[in-house]
């Protein structure tokens, strides 16, 4: 006897007898459904907070480099005008709703931190943070 599996294109035939191979599978979906957040991916980095240079310029994070090409690689389509791609946030126990921004001069998106979050979390310019994004 046999159970048929499907998960995304792909459907797996397994023998009935296999146990532990069902749930390995099983655990294997539940920690992807977990991770992509309703569909989403999720990226983690490490970055360093920086200011705009402006009076009273805005904070931001730059995604290294790496990351951004992947993203823009593969997600590119989705970018609303000037490179937008909306996302979700998340440093420490703040998680807000916002977007990231293609920067064409650096080759990087970057990520804006509202005061409120900055503040929340005692963020401050040169601080180093570690940042959760689903895209």
């Amino acid at each position: 006897m046999y159970f048929r599996f499907c998960f995304l294109p792909t459907c797996f035939l397994i023998p009935a007898f296999s146990c532990y191979f069902q749930l390995l599978l099983i655990k294997l979906v539940s920690v992807i459904e977990v991770q992509t957040m309703k569909g989403k991916i999720k990226y983690e980095f490490p970055a360093k907070v920086w200011q705009h240079t402006a009076p009273n310029g805005w904070f931001f994070v730059s995604l290294p480099v790496e990351l951004s090409a992947e993203i823009r690689k593969h997600l590119q389509w989705q970018e609303e005008g000037w490179g937008r791609l909306k996302a979700t946030a998340k440093i420490s126990n703040s998680q807000w709703e916002t977007a990231i921004w293609f920067d064409t001069k650096h080759k990087t998106y970057l990520l804006p931190l509202k005061a409120e979050i900055r503040k929340r979390e005692h963020i401050q310019a040169n601080k180093n943070i570690h940042i959760t994004i689903w895209i």
